[in-house]
This record gives structure tokens, C-alpha cells and sequence, in this order.
């Protein structure tokens, strides 16, 4: 497995902070990467990698709002955990607002921020895993040509073989063979799981069926 899902990237100017967060968080077996800067953390940091970041909001440069600002103009999914000595309440709102996952305050409680990082963890996890699952469905789909893709969506919809040949003005033996093929190109056994594929591109509402196929 990759390092990235397991990475935590914490970013402080304070030295002695930096080192104990690392050894904290190394000693429950995270892979860890310190910065002793927003624009350091910045060059070294791509947007597809994943993992969650512990970030201090104020530091000289690049404070923490300008990071997390730049990482959503490169489109990074990483979770943003806030961690600041001198927090008040307009500063955490934005933070928030900008889709902070956490603010916790210094110094702060050892467990708190574990709790804290292994749920960003999990979270940002399970949505590259939805991501990854909905790229293979595109590309599943992706591969259907023009006359199975015809067939894909009615048949999704739960029409029979012979709806779907006079919606086509096609012999039954021919839906049956082009039905076939779909089910083959996706990987699937059963007309549910045809639905479902569809259900989850975007291409069918679950409104939209008319029930089981024959």
C-alpha cells in the first residue's frame, strides 16, 4: 500500500511544536512530513496526494488561511486540521467557512488531535475510494459503443427485450445479443446490477424504472 493515505504533513514555525507533533503522531505509527513553512509545505505537496495536513494558522510568511487557500486553487482534497496558540472566533468562522476540518487550540490535548487526525484520515480515505470507484464506472460505461450504450440506459430502466426492440425497431434476437454484450462490458450477471451502474453515473434516476426486467 502507498504511504499517501497513512501521511500527515503538519506545518508550524515553531521548531520545538514541530518535533513534538511528529514523535506524537509517529508513535502510533503515521507517516509524518514537518515543514517549518506554508511555502515550503507548498513546493513539496502535490494535489493528488492524500493524507491530512495539521497546519498553524499563524506563522510569519505564508499564514495558515493563505495555505489552505492556494491548496483549493490546485484542487487538493487534503483535510485541513487548524492548530493555533491564539485562536478567536472571527479567524476559526473562516476557517470553518473554508472547509476546515478541525480548529483545535495550543496546546492541545495529545489525544484530541489523534482523534482528530484519524478521522480526517478516514474520511479523506473513503472519499478517494467513492472517487476512484466512480472513474471506473465512467470508464466502464465509456467503453460501451454507440448501439450498447442504446440498449444500456432502457435496459437499466427495467424495459423488457422486447420494449427495447420496438423502442429500436430491432429483432428481439438482436436486443438479446446487444443485451448480453452490455452485461458482459460491465461486468455483471444481473439486470439490478445494470441499474445500479447507471444509478451511479448520474445517467438514471431511481424514479425512472419501471422494475424488474425479463
Amino acid at each position: 500500500m502507498s504511504e499517501f493515505p497513512h501521511t500527515v504533513y503538519v506545518v508550524d514555525d515553531d521548531a520545538g511544536m514541530l518535533e513534538s507533533t511528529q514523535w506524537l503522531l509517529e508513535s502510533v505509527g503515521l507517516q509524518v512530513r514537518p515543514y517549518a513553512d506554508g511555502r515550503q509545505f507548498l513546493e513539496a505537496v502535490k494535489p493528488e496526494q492524500t493524507g491530512c495536513v495539521i497546519l498553524d494558522i499563524r506563522m510569519p510568511g505564508l499564514g495558515g488561511l493563505n495555505v489552505q487557500e492556494e491548496l483549493q486553487k490546485r484542487g487538493s482534497q487534503l483535510p485541513i486540521i487548524f492548530v493555533s496558540g491564539h485562536a478567536d472566533v472571527p479567524i476559526v468562522v473562516r476557517a470553518f467557512k473554508s472547509g476546515a476540518f478541525d480548529f483545535i487550540e495550543k496546546p492541545f490535548n495529545e489525544q484530541l488531535l489523534l482523534d482528530s487526525v484519524q478521522q480526517a484520515l478516514q474520511q479523506h480515505q473513503q472519499a478517494s475510494t467513492q472517487q476512484q470507484g466512480d472513474q471506473h464506472t465512467d470508464a466502464l460505461i465509456a467503453s460501451l459503443t454507440r448501439r450498447e450504450r442504446d440498449v444500456f440506459i432502457p435496459l437499466a430502466q427495467g424495459y423488457t427485450s422486447r420494449e427495447i426492440a420496438e423502442q429500436l425497431d430491432v429483432g428481439i434476437k438482436t436486443i438479446d445479443l446487444y443485451r448480453a454484450r452490455v452485461m458482459k462490458r460491465l461486468g455483471v450477471e444481473r439486470v439490478p446490477d445494470v441499474t445500479g451502474i447507471a444509478i451511479a453515473a448520474g445517467l438514471l434516476a431511481p424514479i425512472n424504472l419501471r422494475g424488474e426486467s425479463a
